[in-house]
């Protein structure tokens, strides 16, 4: 083992280590601050009609098609051009006649962005479809194809632009650059979600302050009697695409706001939007944002480590067709990039097992802040029955996308809150 590898192994080691022991100790186990006795199972047929789960249901099944069929297609693709003799050659053909590294490598990443953009797009349109059927979304296929070019353009740029900041370190230090590409690795992560909320967002929605009225009096004075600063209350015009409600909290520091779509204004009562917004608040109050922030910005350093070892294993680069050549050039793009996509897929259970647990906690933070568990577990069910989320999904989408409880789960939380300060449980919401 050369003294590079043994560093990185090292570093890998460490930066693993203390992730893995930051998330455990932070994370919110328990949040409604303790564990419950006798916490109250979910159970949808409590709240919801047969026809509610029913409906709910079959658009999951619908959607699993293009779900399942452009993850796999996606991965085996890029597992293809990446991992194998053949993509390493067809990539080093196509680039051989560009005479500067940089070209090479920004040709590579353009290549690989249409390649994938390309062999996703059938199943992108297949969930549209099925969307529309179910009427989740008003988009006619105009739109629909502006929103997946504003994406390809965001992707082909942040690709291009990622690669050849990382082969430059590559190239500088072709022994040691791990070292330096964490660092970068952490320090973009940090810019990209500060910068999310000025740059991308209003690339797909326009932002306007929510008009002056009781509504905004309400919610901003919820904000100041729970200390958190907010910047703006803002309504994000959904409604040109979707039919579904929602609300978010983003940016941190000076890029804070609340957004809230339009569609929840016209369809959602005041008593449950101040419920949706205090949970917001308790994104805000505990820095989620922040702290998912550095999380992912250690996560990130932490794969760079791994990603160094895996591309400069002598038995890997024979096995995928690069052998003693170079990584930083063409050849090196898919690969690096079908290392990163496969890092990715095995992270989310992980990233999306700690995201439950976090916005379980923001649950909890909106029935202490605002006593009213009935009005709470109302507002989850006509949030799932509006936006026909799966009361009971498979085992596989809960794991590998779910990054929210389920609408029984909260409601659950909800009974399981008023036991433990003894109110009244809130009743069985289904007729």
């Amino acid at each position: 083992m050369t003294g590079w590898r043994r560093g990185a192994w090292i570093s890998f080691a460490v930066l693993g280590i203390g992730t893995v022991v930051t998330v455990a100790l932070t994370t919110p186990w328990h949040p409604l601050g303790r564990a419950v006795p006798h916490p109250v199972a979910p159970d949808p047929v409590r709240d919801f009609t047969p026809a509610q789960i029913d409906r709910a249901e079959s658009l999951s099944h619908a959607l699993n098609g293009p779900s399942y069929g452009s993850l796999a297609v996606s991965l085996g693709v890029t597992v293809a051009l990446g991992c194998t003799p053949l993509g390493a050659r067809l990539f080093q053909k196509m680039t051989a006649h560009l005479p500067a590294w940089p070209l090479r490598v920004a040709v590579a990443g353009l290549a690989l962005t249409v390649i994938s953009t390309l062999v996703t797009l059938p199943f992108a349109a297949w969930s549209h479809v099925v969307l529309r059927r179910y009427g989740l979304t008003v988009q006619g296929w105009p739109g629909w194809l502006s929103d997946q070019g504003i994406g390809f353009g965001v992707s082909a740029v942040a690709t291009m632009g990622v690669l050849i900041l990382a082969f430059r370190l590559v190239r500088g230090l072709p022994r040691a650059w791990y070292a330096p590409a964490a660092i970068a690795a952490f320090v973009l992560v940090v810019l990209v979600s500060y910068g999310y909320p000025l740059v991308y967002e209003p690339l797909y929605n326009n932002f306007t302050p929510m008009k002056s009225g009781a509504l905004r009096t309400e919610l901003l004075g919820l904000a100041r009697r729970d200390g958190v600063p907010v910047r703006d209350v803002l309504v994000a015009d959904a409604s040109k695409r979707t039919t579904s409600v929602n609300a978010y909290v983003s940016g941190f520091g000076g890029t804070r706001r609340i957004v809230v779509y339009d569609t929840l204004l016209k369809t959602t009562p005041p008593a449950q939007i101040r419920l949706i917004v205090a949970h917001e608040l308790g994104h805000a109050k505990r820095g989620d944002v922040l702290y998912g922030t550095l999380i992912g910005a250690l996560s990130a350093s932490t794969g760079v480590c791994l990603l160094y070892l895996v591309v400069t294993s002598p038995a890997v680069r024979r096995r995928v067709g690069i052998g003693e050549a170079p990584l930083a050039d063409a050849r090196g793009v898919a690969f690096v990039t079908a290392i990163v996509t496969i890092g990715t897929l095995l992270a989310s259970p992980a990233q999306n097992l700690v995201s439950r647990q976090i916005e379980a906690r923001a649950d909890a933070h909106a029935l202490n802040l605002t006593a009213d568990p009935a009005t709470f577990a109302r507002m989850q069910r006509d949030l799932a029955v509006h936006n026909l989320s799966d009361p009971t999904p498979d085992a596989f989408d809960y794991v590998m996308y779910a990054t929210h409880p389920t609408g029984p789960q909260r409601i659950a939380m909800a009974r399981d809150w008023s036991h433990l300060h003894n109110r009244p449980a809130p009743p069985n919401l289904a007729p």
